[in-house]
C-alpha cells in the first residue's frame, strides 16, 4: 500500500514546491511559526488551482483551542470560504475548557460544508485519547493528525500504534511533528500508519530583506520532500 505524504506550508511558493515535488496532499496554513492559522481567501483560491489536493487550516488565532461563539462563527465562514475556493478539505479542532473535544461545536462546523475534515493536534491535548478517537469517528472526521500526545511523533509512537489498532480502519491516524526522511521508515513500521505529515522546511536563504532580529524565515524544501517520498517508497 502506498504511504501518503502531507506537507504543511504557509506560502504559495511552498504550496507550489510541495505540489511539484510530489506531495500527496497539502495542509495550507498561515503563520506556521504559530502552529498554523487560517490562510487568506486569496491564498486558498490560488493554492486550490494546483494539481495537489489542498486542506485548509481553520484556526482563527494562536493559543489554545477553546473558542468563543464569535470565533466559531468566523471558523464556519472560513470553512464555507474553503469550499467556495475549491479546496479539497479542512483541518480544525475545538476543545472544552477541561481539554475534552467539544463535539457540539465541531459537529456544527462539520455541517458548514460537505468538505472532508482532519482533526488536528488539538487531539494531543485530550485527557483520554481513546474516547476522543471514538468521538472523532462518530463525528465523521476523515483523519486525526497526532504526535501521540508527545512533543514529536517519534516520541509518541507507542500511543500512535495503539490508536491505529483501535481505529481499525474506521479513521486514518496521521503522525505529525518531527517527521523526516531519517525516521519516517521506523514510524511507519512501528505504527502501521498509511499517511504521514511533515513541514519539510528549511531556513530560507538571505534574500536581502530587512527583517526583525527575532524572525527566521523558513521555506518548503523540495529536496526534503523527495527524500521522504523515497524513504516511503522503499517500504512498499
Amino acid at each position: 500500500m502506498k504511504i501518503r505524504l502531507e506537507v504543511c506550508v504557509d506560502t504559495f511558493e511552498g504550496a507550489l514546491a510541495a505540489s511539484q515535488a510530489g506531495a500527496h496532499r497539502i495542509e495550507l496554513c498561515a503563520a506556521l511559526s504559530e502552529g498554523g492559522l487560517t490562510p487568506s481567501v486569496g491564498f486558498m483560491a490560488a493554492a486550490a488551482q494546483l494539481d495537489t489536493p489542498v486542506y485548509n487550516m481553520i484556526r482563527p488565532r494562536a493559543g489554545g483551542f477553546c473558542y468563543s461563539r464569535a470565533e466559531l462563527a468566523i471558523m464556519k465562514q472560513d470553512i464555507e470560504a474553503s469550499a467556495k475556493a475549491g479546496c479539497a478539505g479542512v483541518v480544525f479542532g475545538v476543545l472544552l475548557p477541561d481539554g475534552q473535544l467539544d463535539t457540539v461545536a465541531m459537529a456544527g462546523l462539520l455541517r458548514a460544508s460537505a468538505l472532508p475534515a482532519t482533526l488536528h493536534r488539538a487531539f494531543d491535548c485530550v485527557p483520554d485519547p481513546f474516547l476522543a478517537l471514538e468521538q472523532a469517528i462518530e463525528l465523521g472526521f476523515e483523519r486525526i493528525l497526532t504526535s501521540g500526545g508527545q512533543p514529536s511523533a517519534p516520541e509518541g509512537l507507542s500511543l500512535i500504534a495503539k490508536l491505529v489498532k483501535r481505529a481499525a480502519g474506521r479513521i486514518a491516524i496521521m503522525p505529525g511533528a518531527g517527521v523526516n526522511a531519517e525516521n519516517v521508515g521506523e514510524i511507519v513500521r512501528r505504527t502501521g500508519v498509511v499517511e504521514v505529515h511533515s513541514s519539510c522546511a528549511r531556513p530560507q536563504e538571505d534574500q536581502g530583506e530587512v527583517l526583525p532580529n527575532d524572525v527566521v524565515q523558513k521555506t518548503t524544501d523540495a529536496a526534503k520532500i523527495h527524500t521522504i517520498l523515497e524513504a516511503l517508497a522503499a517500504l512498499i
